[in-house]
């Protein structure tokens, strides 16, 4: 049931973590708090298809 998903930042749209997420547990799309490095702070990313 787990499968890998790509984390994306909402501010610069850079695609720069990939981690897995149970679907049964999860279904929506997860959005954490991740470090930007082209930023140099913690911003938002969403999960992207």
């Amino acid at each position: 049931m787990r499968v890998q998903i790509t984390l994306a930042c909402t501010e610069t749209g850079d695609r720069n973590y990939i981690t897995s997420k149970n679907k049964r547990t999860n279904p929506e799309r997860i959005e954490l708090n991740k470090y930007s490095p082209r930023l140099g702070k913690h911003t938002l990313h969403r999960e992207t298809k």
